[in-house]
């Protein structure tokens, strides 16, 4: 009976390496046709206009890469990041003073590259710091934050992320630069505009009954999709999965702002483990199939990132949620078309019906950050994998 465990244990591990082999080769080629394609990474990106490359559609691609630096270390992938960070010279996106989280996103991969330049946060990331330092001091004086919520935000310090998107932009950054200088007031503020976001803005972007987000308060009841059920944006209530996950990697596990994101993402869990389906997809409407019926890439990328580094960390059971992470990686290696591009992949907007329809064949509008969420999923999940073969 012991030899016949071994040789199960044995078969399992090298099913477990065969598959960890195919999640690292289709990481490889969605990234190499992304670094082919783009191989200078200081060009502006050109998609309606101009636009710099630190804006946020290509930092979350810069995340990705990150991720994949870390279970595949290659100097090329770190040399094309400090590239384009130096280009930008370590500043958000429209410089220090900006208080757009879109602005700030690209500001995570700078903390991320930090190890490499053998310099010290406070020469690389001066401007990131002033950045926040002045976000923290400076009333959103905006008269219009929403068109259900003028003026809700007005002379507010914490009013600045109207949207959810913006959580995932801003908040991991603020948690690092709080671990990186010791400083708590970079994250207890963070938490302050998160809660704000999900208890105030429209009354509230977090709708707890049903574990998932609004995605600003132009989409809070009664907006609802044609069967009368309400209207949750997959990539949005990615962008809050992921941002927790991310946030949480930077803080003590003990602390009370710790275990307050971890009561939301494990809420958030239970509702997207019922909103898969059966072939590991999640939809660009959460809840409801009666618009937007067909499979979306970027969102199942980010709920696997979640689910996986929620098991990977102790926060979420395998038993629970483990099974969703397999076929969720097996619905994520369809979208690899032969050239490294991904189908499947809705393109910018804030709500179900943005660039629709989506397909395998056709094209968002800007592919960068489908990459990143497709390389965050992967690898985290490729972490899972890992895992497993030492339990």
């Amino acid at each position: 009976m012991h030899r016949l465990f071994l040789i199960i244990l044995a078969f399992c591990n090298i099913a477990a390496a065969v598959a960890q082999s195919e999640m690292l080769r289709a990481a490889r080629q969605a990234n190499d046709y992304f670094m082919n394609k783009y191989s200078d990474p200081t060009l502006a990106t050109n998609v309606g206009r101009i636009r710099p490359s630190s804006l946020w559609t290509r930092a979350v691609y810069y995340e990705g890469l990150m991720a994949l630096q870390g279970i595949d270390p290659q100097q090329r992938y770190v040399d094309y990041a400090l590239r384009w960070a130096e280009f930008h010279r370590w500043t958000p996106r429209n410089g220090p003073e900006t208080c757009d989280a879109d602005d700030q996103c690209c500001a995570q991969t700078y903390v991320e590259l930090l190890p490499y330049t053998g310099r010290e946060y406070g020469d690389v990331l001066r401007n990131v710091i002033a950045n926040l330092d002045h976000q923290m001091r400076t009333r959103n004086t905006r008269k219009i934050v929403t068109k259900k919520e003028k003026n809700s935000a007005q002379d507010s310090l914490l009013g600045w992320w109207t949207w959810i998107d913006a959580i995932q932009m801003a908040m991991p950054l603020y948690m690092q630069v709080a671990r990186l200088t010791g400083r708590k007031e970079y994250s207890s503020h963070a938490m302050r505009m998160y809660l704000w976001s999900r208890n105030t803005c429209g009354g509230g972007l977090f709708n707890e009954e049903e574990g998932l987000w609004w995605r600003d308060a132009d989409y809070v009841p009664p907006y609802k999709e044609r069967d009368g059920r309400n209207c949750y944006w997959s990539r949005g209530n990615g962008w809050v999965y992921a941002a927790l996950a991310r946030s949480m990697s930077q803080l003590p596990a003990r602390g009370k702002t710790y275990r307050m994101l971890r009561k939301d993402f494990r809420r958030m869990s239970e509702a997207l483990l019922r909103c898969q389906h059966a072939d590991g997809f999640w939809h660009a409407s959460l809840v409801s199939d009666a618009d937007y019926p067909t499979p979306e890439m970027t969102g199942t990328a980010l709920f696997l990132y979640g689910m996986a580094w929620g098991i990977n960390h102790g926060v979420l059971r395998e038993k629970d949620y483990g099974r969703a992470c397999d076929i969720a990686w097996q619905a994520l290696s369809s979208c690899l078309r032969p050239d490294g591009s991904l189908g499947w992949a809705q393109g910018t907007g804030k709500d179900p019906s943005a660039g629709q329809p989506v397909t395998f064949s056709s094209t968002p509008d800007f592919e960068d950050y489908g990459t990143g969420c497709y390389l965050l999923g992967l690898t985290e999940y490729h972490k899972l994998c890992e895992g497993r073969k030492d339990r």
